[in-house]
């Protein structure tokens, strides 16, 4: 293993995870849904506590495991989540519960996330996690900014994609989603850094528009 690796596998064992993260983390794992990586839900849970996060919005609710990282740093915070798979939010539901985050503060929409997006206001949310399907990553960080107050920040899980993104010879459509979105961001009026935890944390601040006028 590389000195590389072994500063990676070791920043991903610092992160502790509580008793109801892992045992979401091991629902999800069991049915075959990727969780963030500890190294991730610890970095969210940094940005959510750094930033007194009051509001978030979640893009791929799975079972849990983002949600509970980001409501630990923030846990006065309603979350509003999204999934298509109803199966997996009632999971998600239950573990959110037990791990004693209020039904009132937690939000989870049924849904095809490009549906539901549409609907939400923008600027109302301080953290915007999108973690769902890769396909569709652009257009759901284009809402997610939409979503983020001025000042509030997206996080994108996976932006180097398993390691491939910086292989110049990988060129499939997801592979080629991740570097358009690296892309567009890099050449935004927004504050953004890619880091590595997991297999990439893309994270943007949204700036705040410019006064009027000025030049």
């Amino acid at each position: 293993m590389s000195d590389r690796d072994l500063n990676w596998k070791y920043a991903e064992d610092f992160a502790q995870e509580t008793a109801a993260i892992a045992s979401a983390r091991q629902h999800s794992l069991e049915q075959g849904v990727e969780p963030v990586s500890p190294g991730v839900g610890a970095q969210l849970a940094v940005l959510a506590a750094a930033a007194g996060v009051r509001t978030i919005a979640e893009i791929g609710t799975g079972l849990g495991v983002s949600a509970l990282w980001m409501l630990q740093g923030a846990p006065e915070a309603t979350l509003t989540s999204i999934d298509s798979e109803l199966d997996f939010q009632q999971t998600a539901r239950h573990a959110l519960g037990e791990a004693g985050h209020a039904p009132a503060r937690t939000r989870l929409i049924t849904g095809r996330a490009l549906e539901v997006l549409p609907r939400m206001n923008d600027g109302a949310y301080d953290l915007v996690l999108v973690d769902a399907d890769p396909g569709n990553v652009l257009a759901y960080a284009e809402h997610a900014l939409r979503l983020a107050r001025p000042g509030g920040i997206v996080a994108i899980p996976h932006a180097l994609w398993r390691g491939r993104v910086a292989d110049p010879a990988q060129r499939d459509a997801t592979i080629g989603g991740f570097r358009d979105l690296l892309d567009t961001v890099r050449d935004s009026a927004v504050t953004a850094s890619l880091g590595m935890p997991g297999d990439g944390l893309l994270q943007i601040v949204k700036r705040d528009a410019d006064p009027a006028g000025a030049s």
